[in-house]
Parts: C-alpha cells; structure tokens; sequence
C-alpha cells in the first residue's frame, strides 16, 4: 500500500510538472505538441516492449523441454496466481539476470540469462520467477509507459521552450533566456529522478509480491545476494542496446557507485535484502 501511494504521489508530481512548466510559459501550443509526441513515442514502446527488450538481450523462445524445470516453475507460479503462462525465453548473457516485459499477463514474456541458470540453485530461481511475474501483475510496464510519458512531456517542453514563445504576447517578456536555460536542463532532470523513483518504489514492490506469491522471501533474499554478486563481477557495457532494458531486469546490470546510484533504476539491494528478511521474520523493515 506504501509503495502504491508513493507511485500515485510520484506519478502525481510529473503531471503537477507539466502544468507548472505550460503555466509559466503562458500558452498551449507547445504543451499540445510536447503531449501529442510523447504519447506517440511511448504508445509504440508500450505496445512493443516485449519485442524490443527481448530483442536487446538476444534472447530466443525455449521450449518446455529444453528447460523442463524452469518451465514447471514458471507454470506453477502462473497457475497459483490464477493467470496465463508467459513465454519463456533465454538470453546467452553470462550475467546472471533476468526480466519480465510485456504490457499485460496475456502477452507477457519471462525472460533469464544463461548466467543465472548457472548461478542459482530452483528454489532461488523460484522466488525470482516470482519477482518477474509479479511485475507483470502489477502492471509495471503501464506505470513505467505512464511515467516515461510524463518525463517525456517535460523534457520536449523543455526543448521546445527555447524555439517557441508559448502564448506570449510581444509585451511579455516571458521567463527570459536565464530562465529558459533552466528549464532546459534542470526540467528534464528533475523528471528523470522523478521517473527514477517510480522504478525503485516498483522495484520493492514486486520483491514484496513475488514473495508474497512464493511464500519465500528469504528464497528471494538468497538469490538477490548471488545475483548482486554476480552483477559486480560480469557488469554489462552501457552502451544504448542495454539501457533501453536496464530497468527491466531484477537487478541493475551495470557497474558504477557514488553519483551515479543517485541516477539509478533500482534501490540498494542490501536495503531490498533488509526488507525481505524483515518480511520473513514479520516485523517492519525501517530506514
């Protein structure tokens, strides 16, 4: 219930964005175009976001009896949660990782790379299952389309506000070019940590449903140890082919720490393991 309300106010705070952005240049011309757009460019990557990530991780369909025993985890985890089994794909990325995509459960993919098979024992390989259909339940690619949208808008505002006097009349001399120039960069950053924040919240909220689902979060806690291992020491190049998947996947592929962590996809996964213990001993994981 936390991490919806948190998701709700995020969400809430983009929107509030894009009317500060459209009041303070005083017209509606801009805002029009900078909408229309978005909702054009993320409308395409809702629709095909399966194929686009799948396709970033070179993974390819497996059939249930080249992988017998994930595809009878994935089946029973379907079934127990009354929804159509996914299809299951395998990337040859030595990472150990894995993502769910797909805009519902009726055209959702399951997708593992060739490093977690090796890495993760069926029990933890369960509770990561879980975590990835929980993303699909929760209809975390909707939030994520949503917000993506909204930090769209505001980043073609920004943009646009240096090309078009948004409604201003010759005797208004608008915000100015200081302003302008603000916009320009602390808009569309603002929006990316907004955006940010969305996908973190998510993030804790499919570790605490897919454990919910598995009834195993130390399950879950065990594998998220081993994958954040085996992230640091095999981190995927951060080049455009993976960034466009990065905040799909269970943990984020990429190395880095310091400033960056501010800018990242996930929360800490030491903060996501405290959780899942405190969930397992059913008492309250605080900051």
């Amino acid at each position: 219930m936390r991490n919806g309300l948190k998701t709700a106010v995020l969400l809430g705070l983009l929107t509030g964005m894009i009317l500060l952005v459209g009041a303070w240049f005083g017209g509606s011309t801009g805002l029009f175009i900078a909408v229309a757009l978005s909702l054009v460019l993320n409308g395409v990557t809702y629709f095909y976001s399966d194929k686009l990530a799948l396709r970033a991780m070179g993974a390819v369909p497996v059939a249930p009896e080249q992988v017998p025993e994930l595809y009878a985890t994935v089946r029973e985890l379907a079934d127990r949660a009354g929804q159509p089994m996914p299809r299951l794909y395998v990337s040859p990325t030595m990472q150990p990782n894995a993502f769910a995509t797909g805009r519902n459960p009726t055209h959702a993919a399951v997708a593992v790379t060739e490093g977690i098979l090796r890495v993760l024992d069926r029990r933890e390989m369960r509770a990561v299952i879980g975590h990835e259909l929980s993303h699909v339940y929760n209809r975390d690619i909707l939030i994520s389309s949503v917000a993506a949208g909204l930090a769209g808008i505001i980043t073609m505002l920004a943009n646009l506000a240096w090309f078009i006097p948004f409604g201003r009349s010759e005797d208004d001399d608008g915000p100015g070019i200081l302003g302008v120039l603000a916009l320009m960069i602390l808009g569309p950053v603002a929006a990316g940590l907004v955006q940010l924040a969305i996908s973190r919240s998510r993030e804790y909220q499919a570790d605490a449903s897919g454990a919910t689902l598995t009834n195993d979060p130390l399950g879950l806690a065990s594998a998220l140890r081993k994958i954040d291992a085996g992230t640091r020491a095999i981190p995927l190049t951060e080049d455009p082919q993976f960034a466009s998947t990065a905040h799909l996947m269970i943990a984020n592929p990429f190395s880095g720490g310091g400033l960056t962590r501010l800018f990242a996809t996930h929360p800490p996964m030491a903060d996501r393991i405290a959780r899942l213990e405190a969930m397992a001993s059913g008492t309250t994981y605080r900051l």
